[in-house]
Parts: structure tokens; C-alpha cells; sequence
């Protein structure tokens, strides 16, 4: 059976202050870019029969960089709400609520459009997106399945995958550009690489 290739969108002006980013639809920087097309050599060799992308801007251009064809849009894929806390760094946050953590603690509450999540909520989607992902490449057992999308979503997704709570998606770091792959052996679950990236064919940001 095929793998899940996970792929996180490229840099953003947020990712670079590090402001919690969900809904807040942000352009990739220039540097972005430069991250997403160097995606495109990390799937060589790979058949991609079934791309699914979150619906933000950043996720679709990357998608579109790293030479994925035919992508689509799945809203589950949408990164962790933050509610209250978007567009917050983990440090102003924690002037009022030290030792804050977003996988133990969760978030503030936000507007109607836009409440928040706790990690089991995000777990569900995951939950949804798996499913989705597993029935492909059953249907097509020499296929993978790409999922784009972002740093929270993809590290909750993964500890489902694995069979743990959303929670222990901390365990995970995952950085802007990066692919990871989900696969098995002997029908477990496991990481069959995570975080690579060609970081040192992309020229580093000025400033």
C-alpha cells in the first residue's frame, strides 16, 4: 500500500514573528516560495494519485509550487482554531497565562466565526481526513496520498495515524516547507521519515 505524504505550506510573514495562524489567510513570503518549490524533488520517485489541500492561500500555492496537480480542497484541513488567541505569540500569551501550553491548555475563546478548538476537536478532523486518505490508497495500492496543509493540523493527524491522542502531536516538531511520510510495517502504523526538507538549496531570508 502507498503512503501519506504530508506536506507543511512554506513561510509566511507570521510564521516569521510567530503568531498562532489559522484563519488569517497570509501570502507565502518570498522565502515561501522559494520552500515550496524545493518541495517538488523530496516527491520524485513518488505517485501521488490523490492530492488534498486545506482551503488557506499559503496551503493551495504550495500545493501549486511543488508541481501537484489537481489538487483538493478539504476544509478539515484547515489548521487548529485558535480563537482568541489568533494572531498571538506563545510569549504575549503567556504574560497572562504563564507556562501555557496549546496541547495541555488550549485556547481562549474567540468570535462566533471563529470559537477555537481543543486538540480532540482537531483529533476529529484528523479522524475524517484519515479516513478519507486510507480508503485511497486502498483503491489504488501502488498510489500515495499528499496531504498540504499546516503545522498544528498535520501533527495532530499524525498522532492519530499512529494511534494516540490529538494531544501527543506535541511529540512532533514540524517545520515550514517540510515533508513528511506516513506508512507502515508489518501493518503497523509508523513514520517513515518527517521534517525533511532541502533547506540548503534555499537561499535564507535577508533581514
Amino acid at each position: 500500500m502507498g503512503e501519506l505524504i504530508l506536506i507543511r505550506h512554506g513561510e509566511t510573514a507570521w510564521t516569521l514573528t510567530g503568531q498562532h495562524t489559522s484563519h488569517t489567510d497570509l501570502p507565502l513570503t518570498e522565502h515561501g516560495e522559494a520552500q515550496a518549490r524545493a518541495v517538488a524533488p523530496l516527491l520524485a520517485g513518488h505517485r501521488i494519485g490523490l492530492t488534498l489541500v486545506s482551503p488557506t492561500a499559503r496551503a493551495r500555492r504550495t500545493a501549486e509550487l511543488a508541481g501537484l496537480t489537481a489538487p483538493q480542497v478539504r476544509p478539515d484541513l484547515s489548521e487548529w482554531d485558535y480563537g482568541g488567541y489568533e494572531g498571538v505569540t506563545t510569549p504575549e500569551i503567556q504574560r497572562e497565562r504563564p507556562d501555557w501550553n496549546l496541547w495541555t491548555d488550549g485556547v481562549a475563546a474567540g468570535p462566533a466565526a471563529h470559537p477555537g478548538e481543543s486538540a480532540e476537536q482537531v483529533g476529529e478532523r484528523a479522524d475524517r481526513v484519515l479516513a478519507e486518505a486510507r480508503a485511497a490508497l486502498k483503491a489504488s495500492e501502488d498510489s500515495d496520498v499528499a496531504l498540504v496543509a499546516h503545522s498544528h493540523f498535520l501533527r495532530v493527524l499524525t498522532a492519530r495515524y499512529l494511534g494516540l491522542p490529538a494531544s501527543a502531536g506535541a511529540l512532533f516538531l514540524l517545520g515550514t516547507g517540510a515533508v513528511s511520510r506516513l506508512g507502515t510495517e508489518h501493518g503497523r502504523p509508523v513514520i517513515t521519515a518527517w521534517n525533511a526538507t532541502l533547506a540548503q538549496s534555499v537561499p535564507a531570508p535577508v533581514g
